[in-house]
């Protein structure tokens, strides 16, 4: 039997996500415990198929962390999203399901702690060595960090392995990776050759990268909004914003690759004012989404533009 597990891809809690449900299908599921398991990373991407179009025929297909799919191919599924019912329809689709296997819950701070919560209590299943993994998914998904620095760390392992999966988490390297989030300890993980070989160059992309935000952000208003779009941004640093401008409520980053122009947008944690709006609601306007406190939007690369003009709108509504 195979088992596809579509996940959240190049995200920490989407991999998480993948190893906890996988270890929990072959402990509960004794059809399974032999299954042949297949990872699948879901991207948000400007133009991107429905989900439904990745699962195979076949097999026990899952999707974790990512939107929802009316897809008669799919058997289970979890999410936190508040903006996972976005195919018309979706939402009464996911409602009148009687399965019992398709869950979701906005207010949990990662899709990797909800799934092993309702293990627990619809299953009975616990897997005490993995308190560390749904912790620090918790943790990293959600924001909940002391500070600035320590969410930019990369001391802790969770850390480590969390900056290699949010750049260079491809299906190879998950493949390899999952399965051994199930079962490792973080910190032996962190420290294995695959792992070390990869950290080091992103480390200094960080750094540099970290140079790059200083010299193109500003603060308006309540606002800390950083250009990066003249030129393509091959690292991830998502809190750097608030290091160099602790005193702003919220952050939008303009950025691009080769395949799409991104927006990303953010609550600061650690503000001393309070939310006062829904950012990914913010997002849904132009086909993007997220959480309450962070959210992002994918465009084709030839739309710079129309991005610009969009984070403009952004500063505005984030200032009133």
């Amino acid at each position: 039997m195979d088992v596809l597990v579509a996940h959240h891809g190049y995200c920490f809690d989407g991999a998480a996500s993948a190893a906890i449900f996988s270890r929990f299908l072959r402990e509960t599921q004794s059809a399974l415990s032999d299954a042949k398991f297949h990872f699948r990373g879901l991207l948000y991407e400007p133009n991107a198929p429905p989900p439904g179009d990745k699962l195979m025929t076949g097999a026990i297909n899952a999707i974790l962390d990512y939107r929802y799919t009316q897809s008669p191919y799919l058997d289970w599924y979890f999410d936190h999203h508040v903006s996972a019912f976005q195919e018309p329809g979706s939402e009464l689709h996911f409602r009148a399901d009687t399965s019992g296997r398709k869950f979701h819950d906005g207010a949990y701070g990662s899709c990797t702690k909800f799934i092993i919560d309702v293990a627990r209590e619809r299953w009975g299943w616990t897997a005490p060595d993995l308190d560390e993994l749904v912790a620090w998914s918790d943790v990293i998904d959600a924001a909940r960090f002391t500070d600035a620095d320590q969410a930019s760390s990369f001391e802790p392992a969770a850390m480590k392995l969390a900056a290699v999966v949010q750049e260079q988490g491809d299906d190879s390297l998950l493949a390899w990776m999952i399965p051994q989030l199930a079962v490792t300890p973080l910190d032996v993980l962190a420290e294995h050759p695959d792992v070390l070989r990869r950290l080091e160059p992103i480390k200094a992309r960080h750094e540099a990268l970290s140079k790059r935000m200083e010299q193109s952000g500003e603060q308006r208003g309540s606002v800390a909004w950083f250009d990066l779009s003249d030129a393509p941004l091959d690292t991830v640093a998502k809190f750097v914003g608030y290091k160099l401008f602790p005193t702003a409520t919220y952050s939008v980053v303009l950025s691009r690759t080769h395949k799409r122009v991104k927006i990303s947008v953010g609550f600061n944690p650690w503000s001393k004012h309070p939310r006062r709006h829904d950012i990914a609601r913010l997002c849904e306007r132009h086909g993007g989404g997220g959480h309450p406190v962070v959210g992002a939007i994918s465009l084709p690369p030839g739309e710079l533009a129309k991005a610009k003009a969009i984070v403009e709108e952004f500063i505005r509504e984030l200032n009133t």
